[in-house]
């Protein structure tokens, strides 16, 4: 038989079986059509799917084909050979049908309502659970333990204990019967009017600190006693963090389920901090008006809830050691009246007050002495609030607030050298003594006060300070922020400015860069000359906004240098202090350069006056004595700044070490500018204004200053190991006196006028003899020679020769005070015949200041922040420096007007 006549191969399966099966599925309508039947290009690109019963199915193009997968139709299971499509989901139930097996494209991926409620009755069941697990575990605080509070103890630099302090009022408890209705109804009307009705816990607040929490802000106490007084007595754990708020929650509903409303109430008023130490209302009483809690009038009671809102902000003593800015006595007093007011009048409305009787305290009542501690009394208190600021002022680095603080348990290991605070306070003690003699001369020396504080030039170590005649009667550090200005201690910045920066171009223009500059050799020539009009760098004469041209006096109007040109060299004008010099220094360098140059020593911006007037170069500024110290440890340092700091470590009996300090140091100024300063400032102690702070066998760089109207005298000086500032001035320690400032000191001590160069000095010198005492002396480094000699003459330093006072008519000054007559003073020969340690010696130094110009008071010396501006201490009537106009409106003539 041919091939071709072959017959063909029958199909798998059975011949007629299959054949009946293909006539069925053909008459069913379910054949598949041939590729192209529809006529379209794509259908000859269809791809064919078989289902398990052998059926073909047509999906036409691609399109079609993944449109039907995405459908979980479009490839069938059994599907075999390349692009086959998966199986289809199993039909099998699923605990969780999630996404959802029988739903297709966005609805796939909807849950339920079966899904949604299933897991939100889970969600809410293991909230319950938790709940109910930590409702179980936590247990009511016992208030009797809140009563062990611990003491902070302070160390002094050798490692022996100065003080423990904090715990000598803490948390005396007394029954609710001993409390006042009154001071029960207070804090109710102040905090928590729904006291008694609430269920003891507030969610909104709870909700708000756990949201700022999360936002990294503080965190918000509770807003209920109940919680106030859960938080207070979870002494074993104050941190601020969302388990902390979700325990104190749990605790606080417990409490509120099972204690009664006057235990809570009870429990609150005994375990609230209310300033002074003094935790507990009895406590309180004791500490703000030396009575017990039961003698308490409704005036008391209202300030006392007043305090509660915050003792910084509300003890009419102020905290100035922690917030000098915020927290002035007289800021707090009007702080915590109106707070007390408002107080008096809700306990009014509320129907727990008679109005008759609430009229009777419209003022604050009269609180004793917040140091009543005789373990603080002498210099050890200024020293803990030194400590206390630093560590407090510096929570970011410590770690610990003044909440924390408060609360003890810390061992302060300060910076401050025993013997070293003993022989400066006993140095002050004996010129005071010797000198200042109220009882004989009480319109000359009441009111005298003395400041003082030494730097470790190689640390930033503050050793010792002098911060007043005792701690407990004299509330304010005289070594910190006092508001008294420096005067010419001020010089040895324009100079560190003109070595630094250089003088201006004069045809060049008025923001000229340092290459621009010349640099300025201590050789340069500028005038001496009394009445001397200060001209701008380009040469114009000075003139203020008002068209009034600046003359700068020196002190007792006398001329320095031959005539005609008057000129001296800026190493004469340091050590005899002469203002005309350095006033017009100032001006050609640039006022802005001379305050970026204190800045750069350690000087704070917010200590320094305005830079509008030329007196700004004499002095016009209030840094405090820690801070020149530091500033002037500066140069000792050959310009390495380091700044002043109390508290080298502190350790927590619960946490171990929580902050030890690490020395920073930056470069304010180069070795050869800061150099060439000191070797200046040596010529002052050796033969200028600073011959009695001379110590022998031992070199000593400082400088004198005493400020306008004679109402503040400076000596701040330093060998390579000390270096230390001393101040003295005149202002009322009583607080009673309205609008208090600086008084003038002609006669005081019975010296015609008070200059650096006396009492300051003395002090100084008998202080350094025995702080030095056993240690080398060490010389300064010597200089190289640094910049150019500018307004150089044939004759660079001519002999001064004080001559006649210029007979020019002095133009109107813009200051609102007239200047007095100044007492005679000595010449310069008189001055040459002063020995070392001639301590009554009157040698000449000048007045800093020109004219009243007050500044801002300065802050951070070891802890504390700057104080109030210009603005808010004329709103205030009573803080240092009042009515002194800032420091931009000084007197037209400067030196001693006034």
């Amino acid at each position: 038989m041919s091939e071709h006549r072959r017959k063909p191969p029958q199909p798998q399966g059975g011949g007629r079986a299959a054949a009946r099966r293909g006539q069925s599925g053909s008459s069913s309508g379910r054949a598949a059509r041939p590729r192209g039947a529809t006529g379209s290009p794509s259908d000859s690109y269809g791809s064919d799917s078989r289902d398990s019963g052998g059926e073909v199915h047509s999906h036409g193009s691609r399109a079609e084909a993944r449109r039907a997968a995405q459908r979980g139709g479009g490839r069938r299971a059994g599907s075999t050979g390349p692009g086959r499509g998966r199986a289809a989901p199993s039909d099998q139930k699923r605990i969780i049908d999630y996404p959802r097996h029988d739903k297709y494209g966005w609805r796939r991926w909807m849950p339920s309502w079966r899904l949604v409620t299933g897991l939100c009755i889970a969600f809410f069941g293991s909230m319950v659970a938790a709940a109910g697990i930590g409702y179980a575990m936590v247990g009511v605080p016992d208030l009797a333990k809140t009563a062990k509070a611990q003491n902070n103890v302070y160390y002094w630099s050798d490692g022996s204990q100065m003080v423990a302090t904090g715990g000598e009022r803490n948390r005396q408890i007394i029954e609710l019967e001993e409390i006042p209705k009154a001071m029960q109804l207070a804090v109710i009307s102040q905090e928590n009017k729904t006291f008694y009705e609430d269920s003891g816990i507030d969610p909104k607040g709870i909700a708000r600190a756990v949201f700022n929490m999360a936002r990294g802000g503080n965190t918000q106490g509770g807003s209920t006693i109940t919680q106030q007084y859960v938080k207070n007595a979870m002494l074993d754990d104050q941190s601020q963090t969302v388990s902390r708020k979700v325990t104190e929650m749990f605790v606080s509903v417990k409490v509120g389920t099972t204690k009664e409303k006057k235990e809570i109430l009870a429990g609150y008023l005994n375990s609230a901090y209310y300033g002074r130490g003094a935790y507990g209302i009895q406590a309180a009483a004791q500490a703000y008006f030396d009575k017990k809690a039961v003698n308490l009038n409704e005036g008391e009671c209202a300030f006392l809830a007043a305090v509660l809102k915050g003792a910084t902000y509300y003890d009419p003593a102020g905290a100035s050691s922690i917030d000098p800015v915020n927290a002035s006595p007289a800021k707090n007093k009007k702080r915590a009246r109106l707070q007390m007011q408002d107080t008096l009048n809700k306990m009014v409305e509320y129907g727990h007050l008679d109005p008759s009787i609430r009229a009777e305290y419209t003022k604050l009542p009269k609180v004793q002495n917040p140091r009543s501690n005789t373990a603080l009394s002498g210099q050890i208190g200024y020293l803990v609030d030194l400590a206390k600021a630093y560590i407090v002022n510096n929570s970011e680095e410590t770690g610990i607030t003044a909440d924390l603080l408060e609360q003890g348990g810390y061992s302060i290991y300060t910076t401050f050298d025993k013997k070293k605070v003993k022989a400066l306070e006993e140095s002050v003690q004996k010129v005071y003594k010797k000198n200042i003699k109220p009882e004989e001369r009480p319109e000359k020396d009441t009111h005298v006060q003395f400041g003082g504080a030494t730097v470790d030039p190689a640390t930033g170590a503050i050793v010792a300070i002098y911060g007043g005649a005792d701690a407990t009667t004299h509330f304010t550090n005289n070594a910190d922020a006092t508001g008294a200005q420096v005067g010419s201690t001020f010089k040895p910045y324009v100079l560190a400015a003109a070595m630094k920066w250089g003088v201006r171009d004069p045809d060049g223009d008025p923001d000229q860069a340092q290459d621009e500059r010349t640099q300025v050799s201590e050789k340069s020539l500028y005038s001496g000359k009394n009445k001397l009009k200060i001209k701008e760098y380009d040469g114009a004469i000075w003139q203020n906004e008002k068209g009034e041209q600046w003359e700068q006096v020196n002190d007792g109007d006398q001329t320095y240098g031959a005539a005609p040109d008057y000129k001296i060299d800026l190493r004469e004008a340091m050590r005899e202090s002469v203002n005309s010099s350095f006033v017009q220094l100032g001006v050609d360098v640039g006022l802005d350069k001379v305050k970026e140059s204190a800045m750069d020593s350690g000087l704070l911006e917010s200590s320094l006056a305005g830079t509008n007037y030329p007196s700004f170069s004499l002095g016009t500024s209030s840094p405090s004595a820690i801070r020149m110290a530091g500033s002037y440890a500066t140069f000792a340092a050959s310009g390495e700044q380091r700044d002043p700091f109390s508290v080298k470590r502190v350790t927590s009996s619960k946490d171990g070490t929580v902050y030890t300090h690490k020395i920073q140091t930056e470069r304010a100024f180069t070795s050869l500018v800061a150099d060439n300063v000191t070797d200046v400032l040596k010529t002052v102690v050796e033969e200028g204004t600073g011959t009695n702070a001379q110590l022998e066998g031992r070199e000593v760089a400082g400088k004198t200053g005493t400020t306008d109207g004679n109402k503040s005298a400076w000596f701040v000086g330093y060998t390579p190991q000390l270096s230390t500032a001393i101040s003295m001035f005149r202002y009322p320690d009583d607080e009673t006196i309205k609008n208090r400032e600086f008084l003038k000191m002609f006669g005081t001590g019975g010296q015609d006028k008070i200059h650096g160069a006396s009492f300051p000095s003395e002090i100084w010198a008998d202080y350094m003899e025995d702080a030095l005492k056993g240690k080398e002396s060490v010389p300064f480094p010597t200089p190289k020679p640094i910049g150019k000699i500018v307004n150089d003459t044939p004759s660079p330093t001519p002999t001064p020769s004080p001559t006649e006072t210029e007979e020019e008519t002095p133009s109107p000054s813009p200051s609102t005070s007239e200047p007095e007559p100044e007492p005679s003073t000595p010449t310069p020969s008189e001055t040459e015949t002063c020995r070392p340690f001639d301590f009554r010696c009157k040698g000449e130094d000048d007045t800093g200041g020109t004219g009243p110009g007050g500044a801002d008071v300065g802050g951070t010396d070891g802890g504390v922040t700057s104080s109030p501006s210009p603005s808010e201490s004329e709103e205030e009537g009573n803080n240092r420096g009042n009515g002194n106009g800032g420091g931009n409106n000084g007197s037209l003539f400067g030196g001693p007007a006034g």
